[in-house]
Formats: structure tokens, C-alpha cells, sequence
């Protein structure tokens, strides 16, 4: 018993469809034998297409293209045909659908008149529908109804001579309603398939059971073009629009016609549907026909192409041009930067907005029976696209790994991490699904392993970054003091750093966990970054230290560890996330550590001056004054105190608080014991040149002595008084 054709489309189109025009009768009886002789298995179940990496989607990254489904046949030999290609060669092959509908109309024409009809006004569609209906649910059932034989192939006729006149009509979608084309098309995709089912009758209707094949494969290429059409972006909604300069590409005009940008502006902030309501009614109405008659992959290739390149357009439109690793890895830093900023733009975007769009068109284009379709049709488009995205990722992490990309990496983290609960949400929506869903739930699990992969490279190189300070400090061995003992350039920038550092707390806390390092102290209810972080400002404050044993001078030491010390206090205190951080337990200890410091300083500097202030027993024996030893006391004392002031006058104390509090406790222990001193001793010298030789400082000189310290401008006494 010879088989007969299903629902499924023939390898060769030319070799099924009604002979070109002018085709003389042994032409037509040539092609019937074809179709005689050509056996197919019955329909099988279509898989959706699925996109291994986000590369074999750039191959599509044109506008979505009538492509082949067939190849010209180059024998008569029959073949199974690939269900996952689509129907293009029925527009582009050597016979083209468009060139050939004039044929077709004047076949169907012929065909009526054979039917001694008048003209064509035989039995339509309309008036064979209930026979066709009736002999289909017999076939599906254990009692075939009789038809005569001439009845399926007339239906056929009727159905392609809609087509045609579909074809040619300027509205196919006249007020707004599905055109009746489409239950025709539908109702001649149940009789291919109970024919392909019930191989008894397709054998009876053997002439009937190939035409209605042959126009089947016609009314899905008709669908194809609809459905391809309705899906390309109309004049107004597309504009001119010239790309950001990101990073160039190769092989991209500068200008061209792409989906209007969504807008930024908080307004905005769902996008609008990248279809009128209308259209997707008619998206939906082709594509319940084309899912109904087996073409799923058709359809959704389709529908797959279009809004990918739609995402693509999109991100274009934000500036972004996807780069290869080999181009990021030898971007600079201030190049990669923009580029950075510019994804993250992107990406969310796509994630709040891009996905949930096509989550809901697809919802509305594949509709109860079919919804698991578009469940698979969503899935696969999300993993193609996010992968897409992703790629980036990876590429800056491979990148030299330094201080300054810390908080973009850091930004970058947080945008992936973001992305995972929106992924999460999908798959919840789909968790209940029939089985249909199984393969939006491997497509959307696949992509949220991809996720979790991204995240945790980039949570891995910030952590190596942050990791970078610490050897930054290691390494930072100058040998060369600062001058006047003022803040260590390397005190401010790590300072700075942790300040804007402490800003991601929580971030840079959930990398720390996720990316511990092995020797951690492993406590799950200590944060590992506030550890980190006491770590660092361990190294500093060691490293500060050795810096100060370079100056020859331990009060001007003293002096550096103070200035260093109150920066870094005070730039603790003043980030409400850095003390929290570090805690009061750490200010507590820096305060301690200052007043050592303030202590040292005035025992290295002024107990040597009060020590010649001091009346010992020496300078008065027996109620006498020792004259001579008073006169050397004084000299020593002008000269302790002419040698601070040209010294410790250059040095730097930039904090006016820190500056005051140390004048001022100077002051309050040199200046009483001076005045004390002048009043007991200076009346031994008689008045006038003596007096002066050897008393040069009132306590009044002394006071404005001490007020001149440590602005970084270097006196002496003798210039003092001229």
C-alpha cells in the first residue's frame, strides 16, 4: 500500500506544488505521478529551536529573513524532511510564490471550468467545510464517513484559490478581524493530518490527499509571510538613529533603522509594547494555525529572530556594542570604564524592562493549548539574550586586575546579582506548568546557572581587587620621609579608598562570604569585610610606623604618626559606613594612640625647656644668685627656644584643630613656668644692655612663638625681632 503525505512540508516545493504556468498536460500528469510515488513517515513531534551560545544567535543578528526550509530537489528521490529549518525557498527558490501566483490564479481558474461549473462559482469553501468536517471526524474515528472522491481535492482548490485572493488583496485583515482564510487553512491542516493518520483513506483519495498536502505546504508559506511581515517594525516606530560612540565595530553603519530607544527617563518606567494590540491578535490568530498544523519551529524561529534583533536594536540604542574578550582585554582602563557604565545600563534594562515584555507578548501570542510554546519561545529567547550580555562579564574579568576598577567591578556585580531574583520569578511562573514547560524550565535553569557562574567571577575578581590594597600597602616602602612630618600621600588614598569602599558594605560583605579566603577566620556571624577592612587599617597603621623611624628627629615622628593618625580618624568618623565598619573599639584605640603620640612629642621637645626653667638649687646658694650660672641658663634657654622655632615652625600639623590643641598645651606648660622664671631672675641683671644680652623673650614673645609652630613656615628669634 503506497503512504501518502502528512502535514509535513516536502523537501522539494517545486516538486508538490500546482505546475507553472503554460505547463502542457504531459507536464501535469508528470506531476502527479511525483506525487503519487513521494512517501513521508506521518508527523512528528517538533522540538523548539534551541541556542547553544549566544554565537549561533549572532548569525540571525539580520532582520528576521524569509529563509529556506528546502532545498532544490535534484532527483525525485524521496527524503524526510528537516523540521527545523523554514519555508523560504517557497519565496526564493526556483519557483519563487510571488512570481508564480498569476499562474496559480489562472490554474484555479482552468480547474473550476474543468468542473463544468459556471466560471468559478462551483462549491466554496464555506459550502464544503460541513462535508470536510464530518469526513475528518470520521477519519479520527472507528467509522469513516464516505465522501465522494472529488470532494477533498475541490476543497483544496477552494482553499488555495482564498489564498490567492488573500495574496492579492491590499487588507488582509479588513475590520480588524482574522481573516476567514485562516479557518480555511486551519480546517485543510485537520484533513492533512487525518489523512497522514489513516493511510486506507489516503490511498482512496489519493489525488485529493496530495493536493491538499501540496496546499498546505501553500497556505503555510502564505502564513510564514504574514507572520514575518507583522512582525517587522513599521515606519513609525522605527527612526534614524545615530549610535552613542561606544566601542566601535567593524562592519556597522553608523546609521540605521532600529527600534526606538526606551525611554530613561523615570517617567518611563515600562516600556511600550513593541506591538499595538492589534497585532498581536492577528500574531496570535497566524500563529495558533501554523502551531495547530505542526510548523511550531516555523513560527517560532521567526518570532525568536525578530525580537532578538529587537534586543538588539534596543541595546544599540543605550550605546552598547557587544566586544570581543581579546578587545576588552586591551582596552584602557578609561575606555573599559564607559564601556562598564554603559553595559550596566543595558543589562538592567534588560532585566527589568526588555524580559518582562517579551515574557508578555509571548504569553499573548501562544494562547491556551500553545501557551507551553511560548513559555519555550520566552525561555529560549531570555538565555539567548542574557548570554549575549553575560559574554561581558567575563571578558572584564580576565582584565589586569587593579585598585581603581574596584567600584565599576563592584557595580557590574551587583547588576548580575540583581538578575537572579527576576530569573527566580519566571521560574516560580512556571513551576506548575504541564510538561510543555519542562523545556522553558531547563532553558530558564540553564541561564540561571549562567548567572550564578557571572556573579561569581566578578564577586571573585573584586575580591582579588580589594586584596590588591593590601599588597599596595606591603610594597609601599619609601625611603624618602615627607617633609615638615605631614599626612603620607599613601594615608590619604587609602583612606579615600576605604571611604568609598565602605559604600558597598553589603556588596563587598556578600562577596567576602561567597569568595573566603583560606586563611579566614570562619565565623558566620562575623562580617568578613569589617575583618578585611580591620586588616587593612592594621597594615597602614604598621606601615606608618616604619615610615616614621626615617625621621632622625623623634619629636618630628611623633608629630607624623599625630598628623596620620587624626586624618584617619577623622575620615572614620566622617563616613557614618566606615565606623560602622570598624566600630567605636577601633576609635576608642586611635584616640589612645594619639595622646601617646601628644605626650611623646612634649617630652622629646619641651621637658628639655622646662628642665632650664626650673630653679634646682644651682642658680640660688645660701639667698645668693649664682650669676654666672643664671646667665648660661638663660642663653641655653634662648637658644632651645630659637632653635624650635627655626625648626618646628617648618613642621607641618595641616588639621587647624590637632594644630590648636597643640599650641595651646604647649602654652599652658612653657608660658607660666617662663613667666615664673623672669620673675624671680631677671631683676639680678642690671637694666639696660645687660638685660637685654641676656632676657630676649617676654612672656609675651614666648606665646607668640608657640602660635607660629607648625604652619610650615620657618622663623628665628633674630628675625622675629626685626
Amino acid at each position: 500500500m503506497v503512504e501518502h503525505p502528512g502535514p509535513q512540508p516536502p523537501t522539494s516545493v517545486s516538486s508538490i506544488l500546482s505546475p507553472p504556468l503554460h505547463a502542457n498536460p504531459a507536464t501535469r500528469a508528470d506531476h502527479q505521478q511525483l506525487l503519487t510515488i513521494t512517501t513521508r513517515p506521518a508527523p512528528r513531534a517538533i522540538l523548539l529551536p534551541q541556542f547553544g551560545s549566544s554565537q549561533e544567535m549572532d548569525s540571525r543578528n539580520q532582520a528576521p529573513q524569509k529563509s529556506s526550509s528546502f532545498s532544490s530537489a535534484s532527483s525525485n528521490k524521496a527524503r524526510e524532511v528537516d523540521r527545523n529549518l523554514s519555508l523560504g525557498t517557497l519565496r526564493h527558490g526556483d519557483h519563487d510564490r510571488r512570481g508564480s501566483a498569476v499562474a496559480t490564479w489562472d490554474q484555479i481558474k482552468e480547474e473550476c471550468e474543468d468542473d463544468e461549473e459556471d466560471g468559478c462559482g462551483g462549491p466554496g469553501v464555506s459550502e464544503l467545510s460541513g462535508e470536510i468536517d464530518a469526513f475528518i471526524v470520521g477519519l479520527n474515528g472507528e467509522a469513516p464517513l464516505s465522501l465522494p472522491e472529488a470532494t477533498p481535492e475541490k476543497f483544496a482548490a477552494a482553499v488555495e484559490l482564498q489564498i490567492v485572493q488573500s495574496e492579492n488583496s491590499r487588507d488582509k485583515w479588513a475590520n480588524g478581524e482574522p481573516p476567514v482564510v485562516l479557518a480555511a487553512i486551519a480546517r485543510i491542516a485537520a484533513l492533512a493530518s487525518a489523512f497522514a493518520k489513516n493511510p486506507e483513506a489516503s490511498s482512496k483519495y489519493a489525488s485529493g490527499a496530495h493536493r491538499v498536502t501540496a496546499v498546505l505546504q501553500r497556505s503555510m508559506a502564505f502564513l510564514e509571510d504574514e507572520f514575518h511581515a507583522l512582525l517587522e517594525p513599521k515606519a513609525d516606530t522605527c527612526k534614524l538613529i545615530r549610535r552613542p560612540p561606544s566601542f566601535e565595530q567593524g562592519g556597522h553603519e553608523a546609521d540605521r533603522c532600529v527600534l526606538r530607544p526606551p525611554d530613561t527617563a523615570p517617567a518611563a518606567a515600562e516600556a511600550k509594547p513593541p506591538y499595538t494590540p492589534e497585532t498581536v491578535e492577528r500574531l496570535r490568530s497566524i500563529a495558533d494555525v501554523m502551531v495547530a498544523a505542526g510548523y511550531v519551529t516555523e513560527c517560532t524561529q521567526m518570532l525568536l529572530v525578530a525580537r532578538r534583533n529587537a534586543f538588539d536594536a534596543s541595546v544599540r540604542a543605550l550605546g552598547y556594542e557587544k566586544a570581543s574578550i581579546d578587545d576588552v582585554v586591551r582596552m584602557t582602563w578609561e575606555t573599559l570604564e564607559t564601556e562598564i557604565v554603559t553595559w550596566i545600563k543595558a543589562f538592567r534594562h534588560t532585566i527589568n524592562v526588555g524580559l518582562s515584555t517579551e515574557h508578555e507578548l509571548c504569553g499573548r501570542v501562544f494562547t491556551g493549548p500553545h501557551a507551553g510554546v511560548g513559555r519555550g519561545v520566552f525561555a529560549d529567547l531570555a538565555r539567548c539574550v542574557m548570554l549575549h550580555m553575560l559574554n561581558f562579564t567575563e571578558a572584564v574579568a580576565m582584565t589586569r586586575r587593579s585598585a581603581e576598577k574596584l567600584f565599576k567591578v563592584l557595580d557590574m556585580y551587583e547588576a548580575v546579582r540583581d538578575s537572579s531574583p527576576v530569573i527566580d520569578a519566571f521560574l516560580c511562573a512556571s513551576a506548575d506548568d504541564e510538561p510543555a514547560a519542562d523545556k522553558k524550565g531547563n532553558a530558564l535553569a540553564d541561564l540561571k546557572t549562567e548567572i550564578a557562574a557571572a556573579r561569581s567571577r566578578i564577586g571573585e575578581s573584586a575580591a582579588s581587587i580589594f586584596c590588591e590594597l593590601e599588597s599596595s600597602i606591603r610594597a609601599d616602602a619609601g625611603r624618602q620621609p615627607v617633609p615638615g612630618g605631614a599626612v603620607h600621600p599613601l594615608t590619604r588614598y587609602v583612606m579615600n579608598y576605604l571611604k568609598y569602599t565602605c559604600e558597598y558594605n553589603s556588596t563587598l560583605e556578600q562577596v567576602f562570604r561567597e569568595h573566603r579566603r583560606s586563611d579566614a577566620v570562619d565565623a558566620e556571624d562575623n562580617n568578613p569585610f569589617a575583618a578585611q577592612l580591620m586588616e587593612v587599617m592594621e597594615l597602614l597603621q604598621g606601615n606608618l610606623e616604619g615610615k616614621s623611624r626615617l625621621y632622625k628627629d623623634p619629636a618630628l615622628s611623633s608629630i607624623f604618626l599625630m598628623n596620620n593618625g587624626r586624618y584617619m580618624l577623622q575620615k572614620i568618623r566622617g563616613s557614618p559606613e566606615t565606623n560602622a565598619m570598624l566600630g567605636e573599639t577601633w576609635a576608642r584605640k586611635q584616640s589612645t594612640n594619639l595622646r601617646q603620640y601628644h605626650k611623646n612629642y612634649q617630652r622629646e621637645t619641651w621637658n628639655r625647656v622646662l628642665t632650664l626653667l626650673r630653679d634646682d638649687g644651682v642658680l640660688t646658694v645660701k639667698g645668693h644668685v649664682q650669676k654666672p650660672l643664671l646667665k648660661e641658663r638663660f642663653k641655653q634657654f634662648n637658644s632651645a627656644m630659637d632653635e624650635i622655632q627655626r625648626t618646628q615652625g617648618a613642621w607641618v600639623v595641616s588639621d587647624e584643630q590637632l594644630q590648636s590643641e597643640l599650641r595651646v598645651s604647649i602654652a599652658a606648660v612653657v608660658v607660666p613656668a617662663y613667666r615664673s622664671f623672669l620673675g624671680r631672675f631677671a631683676q639680678t641683671f642690671s637694666a639696660g644692655r645687660q638685660a637685654e644680652k641676656y632676657v630676649k623673650l617676654s612672656a609675651e614673645d614666648l606665646e607668640g612663638i608657640i602660635d607660629e609652630l607648625f604652619d610650615g613656615n620657618p622663623s628665628s628669634m633674630s628675625r622675629r625681632r626685626t
